[in-house]
């Protein structure tokens, strides 16, 4: 079952989304926000598995705020939805976590099919903005904080038991981490993680937190 999360500022088009959802037995809107305040108490108070977000959100953009969410649950897959049509937004989208990108004005069997491949560990871009995306210029890659902490501390050799310790976090949390920066950063495997790590970290962050 998908547990999603919708966040849109237009309570219309949340209201939409959830009459068209309502039909679908493996999906359920577990919560709605219409700004980042909403959005971030609903992470904690409905736990949702999936964040269907738009990126025009007036009190921060839709792509900050997925940055956000992703810090403090790694493990959420996030579909962004917009009504623009840019390479640019959704290089961004991608960047700060994203794992699709889909467009308002798409049938609604797309965007059904967005969620379930983005749910079901998959990345989904329409096929017109995968070929412009293909061919613009790959942007530098952006780890969250959190991340750069992560692989400061795995460039010294630290197992993810201890870098959850170190950061007061649980190593189900530090592996989800792993995961998004081998993502992020195109890596196949643990191994060329770390080897990036010892290459790497010290350009991100330098120094990781002491060991406690």
């Amino acid at each position: 079952m998908i547990r999603l999360l919708l966040v849109d500022d237009h309570p219309l088009v949340r209201d939409g989304l959830k009459a068209r959802l309502a039909s679908e037995s493996d999906i359920t809107v577990v919560g709605e926000a219409g700004n980042a305040a909403e959005a971030l108490s609903a992470l904690e108070s409905c736990t949702p598995t999936l964040a269907l977000m738009d990126i025009g959100m007036k009190d921060i953009n839709g792509i900050e705020l997925a940055a956000m969410l992703l810090e403090r649950a790694p493990q959420l897959a996030v579909l962004m939805l917009s009504m623009y049509d840019s390479v640019e937004y959704a290089q961004r989208a991608l960047q700060a976590g994203a794992r699709g990108y889909v467009l308002k004005d798409a049938p609604a069997s797309e965007i059904l099919t967005a969620l379930r491949t983005v749910a079901n560990g998959g990345t989904y871009l329409g096929v017109d903005m995968a070929q412009r995306l293909f061919k613009a210029p790959a942007p530098r890659s952006s780890l969250s904080v959190r991340e750069q902490d992560i692989l400061a501390f795995l460039a010294n050799g630290q197992s993810s038991k201890h870098i959850a310790r170190a950061l007061d976090l649980s190593v189900r949390t530090v592996e989800a981490h792993r995961q998004n920066i081998r993502r992020k950063l195109d890596l196949e495997t643990q191994a060329d993680l770390i080897k990036y790590a010892v290459e790497h970290a010290s350009r991100h962050r330098g120094t990781p937190y002491p060991n406690r």
